[in-house]
């Protein structure tokens, strides 16, 4: 469990097949200060288990469902990553519960400059867009964001904006996204319990309405 608060921006070194995945090495000296073999860490929004480590490195493998699914794919050495340590029962919560778990991939539409922020339009998945609100919660590349702006539901490709603070820029990798990057979304989990509820809700009064 995290809470897309970003500790650092780690750095890719090495990228090797593992079966039909693949083993990354990240170079991290603050996320791996207190890790231990199987702790999790949160690479640009994906949950990964640390399998080896070193003073300011750890490796950690990625299957293929990941790396299908993520902007992990065709990650080569050199790339930049937020990282984030999971979350401690005594921290706390300063974003929002992310699970590292990412839904889908969006990518940046529009990126508009203002005077001490920048605001990021991103394409949203029709399946997910249900799931994003105004004023809600969103993680992008690991970094809790709150949605700023939302398109209606009745438009054919959907999208989010989310605004930026010079913070947010200068300490994750969003502050160097352009348009055409893809980029991790994760929704709000209570969204998407809300959604699967529901779901059970209509099955059970079609059914007793036959």
């Amino acid at each position: 469990m995290f809470t897309g608060i970003i500790e650092e921006i780690g750095e890719v070194v090495a990228v090797e097949p593992s079966g039909d995945g693949v083993r990354i090495t990240v170079r991290a000296p603050k996320a791996v200060s207190d890790a231990g073999h199987g702790d999790s860490i949160a690479v640009s929004g994906v949950c990964l288990t640390v399998v080896d480590q070193g003073d300011d490195w750890f490796t950690a493998d990625v299957m293929r469902q990941t790396l299908d699914v993520s902007s992990l794919t065709g990650i080569e050495p050199g790339r930049a990553v937020n990282l984030e340590r999971a979350l401690a029962a005594h921290t706390r919560l300063g974003g929002h519960i992310v699970q590292g778990h990412v839904d889908g991939l969006g990518r940046v539409l529009e990126v508009r400059p203002g005077e001490q922020w920048r605001v990021l339009r991103i394409s949203v998945p029709a399946d997910l867009a249900p799931l994003v609100v105004d004023k809600g919660s969103i993680t992008v590349d690991g970094v809790s964001l709150t949605v700023s702006d939302v398109s209606a539901a009745i438009v054919p490709e959907a999208w989010l904006e989310v605004s930026l603070i010079p913070e947010t820029l200068a300490a994750t990798t969003l502050g160097d996204r352009i348009a055409g990057d893809a980029v991790n979304l994760e929704t709000d989990i209570l969204a998407r319990h809300v959604q699967r509820l529901l779901a059970f809700t209509t099955l059970s009064n079609e059914g007793g309405s036959r």
